[in-house]
């Protein structure tokens, strides 16, 4: 009797008052000891809302345990704001700040989500990923400590089906750690349930949903678009690749962490840069963009971009009084009006494209390093 009057009490308050479905659910998970979850959920369609943000790409950094947490935390500032916004927080700087190296070890996802807590992460613009698989000196953008977003706590999720699942709905995406096998790699579509081949390594990614009917966990991973659905994938109950590794460094730890809170400069009134062309891993004869192959030769720094002959630098930028193209470290050129590009202008060799766009007395940045052949 007491669980057909939660329900009814929530479904009142959803007709009634606008209460959204998630809050009618989250009403009822925290009013009543019951397993009467949805046999369906899943944060890219709340009402016929998407508060996901796009698929990225880590490659080739080890900076999962970074890009999972932040996955997490801008589905959760959408919703809180009820509304598409489309944050980007800075994945190499909680990755850095946090204590993570590429030469000594990953960072620690319980020491990011501390940081999380304590000090919270920028936006992108004051910190955007190299994509280098390798150690370099870091810093952020003076200010950064003005555009953060915090979370007010963490904590871990009990590894059952109905824990996971009320977790998802009471505090939002979790961050997961996995155990994978070679087949992952090879993931394309459906529902991943592993078939051959050794351990292949760790991994953390996000859980942002899940199907009955299809027995999964809908997962975000951070491998580009180019790798399963788009970069989404299916995570069958019965996977066995959740690992609590991190019992080593806590005893309570499960392997599925919640963050919950967030709080800060939801939207900082900066502007936002992004290098369009060139692109990482992708090569340039005279303009014509193809996929790189030979990934592994050793005198390429692998995600750098390479380029033969010329090629158009564009850049997309909004919210933004002009656009400065350095390689280098060395200002080449300054475009006030957009369409925002610049004919590149530099010898053969490695070399390295900053953008700052600005406005009074802010700015944002986005870099990509390349190779220019010919």
């Amino acid at each position: 009797m007491k669980k057909i009057l939660t329900f009814i009490v929530s479904l009142i308050l959803f007709t009634s008052f606008g209460i959204s479905t998630i809050e009618a659910l989250k009403i009822e998970t925290s009013s009543s000891q019951t397993t009467d979850l949805p046999s369906s959920f899943c944060y890219r369609d709340i009402d016929g809302v998407d508060y996901t943000t796009p698929i990225k790409n880590q490659a080739p950094a080890p900076t999962c345990e970074a890009y999972a947490l932040c996955a997490a935390l801008e589905t959760i500032m959408q919703y809180q704001e009820r509304r598409i916004f489309n944050p980007d927080l800075s994945e190499t700087h909680l990755y850095f700040y946090a204590g993570g190296t590429y030469e000594k070890g990953a960072v620690s996802v319980i020491d990011a989500a501390n940081y999380l807590v304590e000090t919270g992460v920028p936006d992108e613009g004051c910190y955007p990923d190299p994509h280098r698989p390798y150690d370099y000196p870091f810093i952020s953008l003076d200010g950064w400590e003005n555009r953060t977003v915090k979370i007010k706590e963490w904590g871990w999720v009990e590894n059952t089906e109905e824990a996971i699942k009320t977790a998802l709905i009471q505090h939002g995406p979790l961050v997961f750690c996995a155990i994978f096998w070679k087949d992952f790699h090879y993931y394309k579509e459906g529902v991943y349930e592993h078939k051959w081949g050794p351990i292949a390594g760790g991994h953390l990614m996000t859980i942002v949903g899940y199907d009955d009917n299809e027995q999964c966990w809908i997962c975000k991973n951070s491998a580009g678009t180019n790798w399963g659905e788009d970069g989404w994938w299916k995570m069958s109950y019965d996977a066995g690749m959740i690992s609590d590794w991190y019992k080593r460094h806590d005893e309570n730890a499960t392997g599925i962490m919640y963050i919950n809170g967030s709080y800060g400069n939801i939207e900082p009134d900066v502007p936002k840069v992004y290098i369009q062309n060139p692109k990482i891993y992708k090569t340039y004869i005279y303009g014509k963009e193809l996929s790189t192959i030979f990934k592994g030769i050793k005198f390429f720094k692998k995600a750098a971009a390479r380029i033969i002959g010329d090629i158009e630098i564009d850049v997309t930028a909004e919210n933004t009084d002009r656009v400065e193209f350095y390689i280098d470290g060395i200002r080449t050129h300054i475009d006030y009006d957009a369409p925002y590009n610049w004919d590149l202008d530099t010898i053969k060799g490695r070399h390295t494209l900053l953008v700052k766009a600005v406005k009074d007395q802010n700015a944002s940045l986005d870099i990509i390093e390349f190779y220019k052949i010919i």
